[in-house]
């Protein structure tokens, strides 16, 4: 009985001795690309910077230009167009640990949970005017500059000044990436292109692309914006989807552009004030040769220290130069006593 009490008490020092593991829970992983995010900001993943357009997407151009226009605060992924949404799509945003994906739908899904709408208040009919040119634009005018931009690889590189190996993030050679780009890309945009219907020669796209314009054309007027004196989200999307074409490089041909410019001018000046209106500064910071993706992000001010400190870093190393040459010396110096010292006795031996 003596020795079962004491393997008793021995079992319960041993319980208070060790303690029981706590179980450390494992950090929660969201089903997004960024996980240290931050709650309430919009991850916008996107195609790359072109000298010409901050997107050579309509629908990157669309939604990012939203996201200004209602001050949302948003911060564009460098990810090199490695990444897509769940659909295979870009744009997608990224909001809380949500992935939401497809231009139109990341709009309507924010704009109800952040409470935003477009400055215009529109009736009935315009609303369904709306819905009507949204549909052309998108599903029909888009192919048209779609089938523009695939029927020579130099529109689109030489039309937007896009650097391949800057969008992508690729060290390869830009003849090889320009292949690559040529087969793999424009390869696949043709398909789409010819099952959307857009079969025939070039003429013909054209002639369908100006037949939307001059629709867009009259319908705007000499108004400021298509319904009156504030933007709609019909002015969105035409803004982001006729962008494509105002601002491709004058010296790349471009039929619909000079359409535009010679019969639309209208629309040119929509372009323009909705590109103002969203963009102000920040659309010069994210094109050209700074191709900024986040020109509203204030970037962090590196001070420069004054002069005279400068000066005395420098002395201070140059002291610190003299020093160790000098104990270079010393040391050799001593080596070559030592030296001598060995010679000697030898020769005494």
């Amino acid at each position: 009985q003596k020795e079962e009490k004491k393997d008793e008490e021995k079992k319960e020092e041993e319980k208070t001795a060790t303690p029981p593991k706590e179980k450390v829970e494992k950090p929660k992983k969201f089903p997004v690309h960024k996980q240290d995010f931050e709650k309430d900001v919009v991850y916008l993943y996107q195609t790359a910077r072109s000298p010409q357009l901050p997107s050579v997407s309509p629908f990157c151009l669309k939604l990012e230009s939203w996201l200004k226009l209602q001050g949302i605060k948003y911060e564009n992924v460098d990810h090199k167009m490695k990444f897509r949404s769940k659909k295979g799509l870009l744009p997608f945003v990224e909001l809380n640990g949500e992935e939401i994906a497809d231009s139109t739908h990341i709009i309507e899904t924010l704009s109800e949970k952040l409470e935003k709408s477009m400055p215009a208040e529109l009736t009935a009919d315009q609303k369904n005017v709306m819905h009507a040119m949204n549909t052309m634009v998108e599903n029909h005018f888009y192919w048209v500059v779609e089938q523009w931009v695939s029927r020579d690889v130099q529109n689109i590189l030489k039309g937007y000044k896009l650097d391949l190996a800057t969008a992508f993030g690729s060290k390869f050679p830009a003849p090889l990436l320009n292949m690559y780009f040529k087969h793999y890309f424009l390869r696949k945009t043709i398909k789409k292109v010819k099952a959307q219907g857009f079969a025939g020669s070039n003429e013909e796209a054209e002639n369908l692309g100006k037949e939307d314009l001059k629709v867009l054309s009259n319908l705007l007027g000499d108004k400021e914006f298509m319904f009156g004196g504030e933007p709609a989200m019909l002015d969105l999307v035409v803004y982001s989807h006729l962008a494509q074409v105002v601002f491709v490089d004058k010296e790349c041909v471009c039929p619909l552009r000079d359409f535009m410019e010679s019969d639309a001018q209208n629309l040119i000046g929509l372009v323009n004030r909705m590109k103002d209106r969203c963009w102000g500064d920040d659309w010069a910071k994210a094109t050209g040769e700074e191709m900024d993706l986040n020109p509203h992000i204030p970037k962090p001010v590196v001070e420069e220290p004054p002069a005279e400190e400068e000066k005395k870093e420098e002395e201070k190393k140059e002291e610190k130069e003299e020093a160790s040459e000098k104990e270079e010396k010393k040391e050799e110096e001593k080596e070559t006593a030592e030296e001598k010292k060995e010679e000697k006795e030898e020769e005494k031996k």
